[in-house]
């Protein structure tokens, strides 16, 4: 009886150290996660993700190494620039494990020796720099000292991807001297705009009183060729019409020599008629007096070509 009463606490402690066993055997290791494993405090290799067997008793989980790509902050640092400028300055940097081994075992508080080192190498380069340079050179900045930091990390097994200086902030006083000097600086530009553009108005403005000044002469140029050729014609006119009368008046044509008078005495009358201070104009007010002056005078060219 006593037999089977200890049967089953034995049975329960079997069972116990079966599944104790079973746990220290079997290790899960979830995915982004490399896990160290020392044999009596050595390390012996590395688990991957998955479902892996270790010795129980013996071997045992050293270091848990997180393989996914991390973000660490880089707090913010006073910075003497080469010209003498206190500049406050701050970054990020991403790093990934590429080596769970070397970066369990070659440093110790990994993330922050990564963050001093950072600190560091920031410090060494941009204090090398004129704040001109650090605040239009970020690509430059960056790929220093992402070569610098990857380089001296490399022992740890890990690989800083990159790193950028999320900010650099100069005293007030500084940023109110910039902010005055770009203020400066675009309004300069706007009154050379302003200029240039007044400038090419005046051009314009004269270009066209040119091309007008040209069109305008090539019009009277042209008027006054016209002129001279209406003058022309008239004094070709007249010059034949006084022809014709010297010929009829030599060969006794006295029709035609009262009509030339009558055509001169009549545009006279018209010329004293549209005179601007003519007031009153005494003309006769027959037809027949103006004939009969007309034929007055034929009579006497008659009596002279007697």
């Amino acid at each position: 009886m006593d037999l089977f009463d200890g049967l089953p606490t034995v049975t329960i402690f079997f069972i116990l150290f079966v599944a104790f066993v079973l746990y220290s055997t079997l290790k899960t290791v979830p995915q982004g996660y490399h896990w160290t494993i020392e044999r009596f405090g050595r390390y012996t290799r590395t688990l991957t993700p998955g479902l892996n067997f270790v010795i129980p008793f013996v071997d045992r989980v050293g270091r848990k190494i997180n393989m996914m790509e991390q973000v660490l902050d880089i707090p913010s640092q006073e910075v003497i620039s080469k010209d003498n400028a206190n500049v406050s300055i701050d970054a990020v940097c991403f790093v990934q494990v590429i080596d769970a081994r070397s970066a369990a075992y070659e440093v110790n508080h990994l993330e922050q020796a990564i963050v001093n080192l950072v600190m560091t190498n920031i410090r060494t380069v941009l204090g090398s720099m004129e704040l001109d340079e650090m605040l239009s050179q970020r690509d430059s900045i960056n790929g220093r000292l992402l070569s610098i930091v990857d380089e001296a990390t490399n022992p740890w097994g890990v690989k800083v991807t990159r790193i950028e200086i999320r900010d650099v902030r100069p005293p007030r006083e500084l940023s109110e001297a910039m902010n005055a000097q770009m203020k400066a600086e675009r309004n300069k530009r706007a009154e050379i705009l302003e200029a240039e553009g007044v400038r090419q108005a005046q051009i314009l403005r004269a270009e066209g009183e040119k091309q007008s000044r040209i069109l305008r002469a090539e019009g009277e140029k042209q008027e006054a060729i016209l002129q001279a050729e209406a003058r022309e014609r008239a004094a070709e006119a007249e010059a034949k019409a006084t022809q014709m009368v010297s010929e009829a008046i030599t060969n006794g044509d006295t029709k035609a020599i009262n009509y030339f008078i009558a055509q001169k005495y009549t545009e006279a009358l018209k010329d004293i008629g549209g005179a601007n201070n003519s007031k009153v104009v005494l003309m006769p007010l027959e037809a027949g007096n103006l004939i009969g002056s007309v034929a007055g005078i034929a009579e006497l060219l008659k009596g002279d070509k007697k």
